[in-house]
């Protein structure tokens, strides 16, 4: 596992009126800082990848549809640097996943239904200056096979 990623693993409570899961509590310290919620929604095929960020901390959850995440370690000063960790989240896998800073991050998605996210980071976005850095999803430095095996 990529130094500093951290999986929670969600607990559902159900009974015969639906079910309750706890997501984010003040007392588990998954994030450092509460910055900003966002909500996003991706179509069937889509490929979201690759991202980092200099100064914040993700943690991701997806509620609906099924993800394959793909993690890059790009930080120097990383006993896991160049290690790649993958994730298959979803609503038949419910997790959180802290992303740290300086880790390419991104994913796809799995199935014929949309898949939905809600993630929290450790800043809020500021459009005037994004901490959002950029690589394509198809990085030969990365060299991740997007193609499903074994079909």
């Amino acid at each position: 596992m990529i130094d500093g990623v951290k999986v929670k693993k969600l607990m559902k409570h159900s009974d015969d009126r639906g079910f309750f899961a706890e997501l984010v509590r003040d007392d588990e310290n998954l994030l450092e800082h509460f910055g900003q919620a966002s909500w996003s929604k991706s179509y069937p095929g889509v490929i979201k990848a690759f991202h980092y960020h200099e100064k914040q901390d993700d943690l991701w959850f997806f509620p609906t549809g099924h993800a394959q995440v793909v993690l890059y370690d790009l930080r120097e000063d990383s006993k896991t640097k160049g290690e790649t960790d993958v994730y298959y989240m979803g609503e038949d896998n419910p997790m959180l996943l802290l992303i740290p800073k300086g880790v390419a991050h991104g994913y796809r998605v799995l199935g014929e239904t949309p898949l939905t996210i809600i993630y929290f980071t450790t800043m809020s976005y500021n459009p005037d200056q994004p901490d959002e850095k950029r690589i394509p999803w198809d990085d030969e430095t990365i060299g991740f096979n997007w193609n499903t095996e074994f079909r």
